[in-house]
């Protein structure tokens, strides 16, 4: 049998080639396709799965913002007052015990500039239950006193330190300037004191306060306050 082929209308061509070719990139194409469509799937399973948690959580806070409410309303009935005033009054009285004068001046010691002394300070609880200090310091040049505000960032026991206001003075001690500084105070974790076993315990060891500084460390006469709350007046630096 005899075939006659025109080369000229009809140009050889490698199917097979051509096939090949264009069979990898149609795969390429169809494996990237995938990918993609995964990781949508992917993503779109995620999202359901936090937004459901995120509905449980809200959901969750809803009720314990019930509970509280309720719990609010009925402590101020007139009947149940007194009941609160008690409460918050003992609350109050186990937050001040875990407060350490000794702890906070000898921190504040560290970290004071010369010829910078403490007038004043005052602690108090503010609505995230954190300590909240609010001292006066007094000296001859305002820069001090914002060097000791960022000597107070930098030592790690006090946190968004602020200075409110500051004002011009004059006074018999040679100080022209008084800084109001305000900062919360992350108290030192206390390390319990140990004991060897079998030895006996001292009298009265159980009792003694855990925040009681050791008679080893003595604060700088300079920042010595009064025990009272909530103002303690301090001396020179």
């Amino acid at each position: 049998m005899r075939l006659d082929i025109n080369l000229a209308s009809h140009p050889y061509e490698d199917a097979q080639q051509f096939w090949r070719r264009w069979g990898l990139v149609v795969g390429g194409l169809g494996i990237l396709t995938l990918a993609l469509l995964t990781l949508t799937i992917t993503g779109w399973v995620n999202a359901r799965r936090d937004h459901a948690a995120i509905a449980q959580k809200r959901a969750l806070i809803a009720d314990r913002d019930h509970i509280r409410a309720d719990a609010e309303e009925f402590l101020n009935r007139p009947e149940n007052r007194s009941t609160r005033d008690e409460s918050q009054f003992l609350n109050d009285l186990i937050e001040r015990k875990a407060f350490s004068w000794t702890r906070v001046l000898e921190n504040l010691e560290k970290v004071m500039p010369a010829r910078v002394h403490l007038l004043s300070i005052s602690p108090e609880l503010d609505e995230d239950k954190q300590l909240a200090l609010k001292m006066t310091v007094a000296g001859d040049s305002r820069d001090r006193a914002l060097e000791l505000a960022r000597r107070m960032e930098d030592s790690g026991r006090f946190l968004q330190v602020n200075i409110p206001s500051a004002r011009s003075t004059q006074s018999q001690t040679g100080d022209t300037e008084q800084v109001d500084i305000v900062a919360i105070y992350i108290p030192e974790p206390v390390t319990p004191l140990t004991q060897s076993p079998g030895a006996p315990e001292a009298k009265g060891q159980s009792d003694k306060p855990a925040n009681t500084a050791s008679p080893r460390t003595q604060p700088n006469p300079a920042l010595k306050a009064a025990p009272k709350m909530p103002t303690v007046k301090g001396g020179r630096h």
